[in-house]
């Protein structure tokens, strides 16, 4: 895994009935020409594992951890079983703690300002894949350089452990630590958080929790998989019954701050490129998702390039003409026809 790491792959799969192999730039490279067998994988995937771990894998036949290696070489793991037997997937995480302004974004303005708020929601989202856990990484390390608060993380698993610099940073790990994201949100209220990171929100519980949380005066930092901010807020207003619709709109319409949207995609020379949409929650957001408009989040987002909004169209387009990203690598990514067309031209 070393050496997977050191050749730059974010990405390492070992399945039984398969070759094993690993991805680098979203490209996939065998590592061999003959596939793993079942007692092979089987000892491969579990060779790392604790007693207990293992014992918790095989009678699950499903299994998340983190593994650390040593203090540069840390990755998150999934393991199963599928029809040939064993199999577990290995992604590498970063070795040190990624800042804002290495992350490669146009515009930190905006997040800056998000950042800036003591309470509200910060949605961080995107595809697997996307680098939500490092861009979740380094929102929490500058929150941590630059505030004196007490940060309380909820994670599965933990990736990036964040020592204390200004704040106090408790990071607890789904499993080992608590039940469930909903239970420790619950719990996070009666611990004195300023602000509280989700590593996802996943379930109306845990949803709810989230609003609640930054409704009663803590900045709330969560995840989803979602591809732009319209589908976001329509996924997360959706998980609630039409009853409790007018209550939970007006309710997202008052805390959320901001929508980070975020893509990797392959650069033309070789590496990844990211592209970010960005959507500030300002007067006119707050009453379309208040009187359940998200449809006119887009034209919203277009007229208020000024208070650092964009979209990923527009981005996507940016980057092709700044020669970062092939025609058909934007071609794939835009959605608005005609700006895919001027890309064609």
């Amino acid at each position: 895994m070393r050496a997977t790491a050191r050749y730059g792959a974010s990405d390492l799969h070992l399945a039984a009935g398969a070759q094993p192999f690993l991805r680098k730039n979203r490209e996939l490279t065998l590592l061999s020409d003959q596939p793993l067998s079942t007692d092979d994988a089987l000892r491969l995937n579990t060779a790392l594992l604790a007693p207990h771990q293992r014992q918790g894998f095989l009678e699950r036949r499903d299994y998340d951890y983190a593994l650390a290696l040593d203090a540069d070489n840390r990755y998150r793991v999934n393991l199963m079983f599928h029809k040939g037997g064993a199999a577990g997937a290995y992604r590498m995480v970063p070795a040190k703690i990624p800042r804002l302004a290495e992350l490669g974004l146009r515009n930190l303005k905006p997040i800056q300002k998000f950042l800036s708020y003591h309470n509200g929601l910060i949605l961080v989202t995107g595809p697997v894949g996307a680098g939500k856990t490092t861009t979740l990484a380094a929102l929490v390390a500058e929150l941590n350089e630059t505030r004196d608060d007490h940060i309380i993380t909820v994670e599965d698993p933990i990736e990036i452990v964040q020592p204390a610099r200004r704040c106090n940073v408790t990071q607890r790990e789904v499993g080992p630590h608590t039940k469930s994201f909903a239970s420790a949100l619950k719990g996070a209220l009666r611990e004195d958080p300023d602000v509280i990171v989700i590593g996802e929100l996943r379930d109306l519980e845990t949803i709810e929790m989230a609003i609640t949380a930054a409704e009663t005066g803590h900045l709330v930092i969560g995840t989803m998989h979602t591809s732009d901010a319209a589908t976001t807020l329509n996924r997360l207003l959706d998980v609630f019954p039409s009853a409790q619709q007018p209550q939970i709109r007006a309710s997202v319409a008052e805390s959320l701050r901001g929508i980070i949207c975020q893509r990797l995609l392959p650069k033309a020379n070789g590496g990844l490129a990211l592209a970010v949409e960005i959507l500030v929650a300002n007067a006119a957001v707050a009453n379309l998702i208040r009187e359940g408009k998200t449809q006119g989040l887009r034209n919203t987002m277009e007229t208020s390039v000024r208070e650092g909004m964009c979209l990923m169209d527009g981005v996507v387009f940016e980057l092709w003409q700044r020669h970062k990203i092939t025609a058909e690598t934007a071609k794939a990514n835009i959605t608005n026809r005609m700006i895919r067309a001027r890309v064609a031209a």
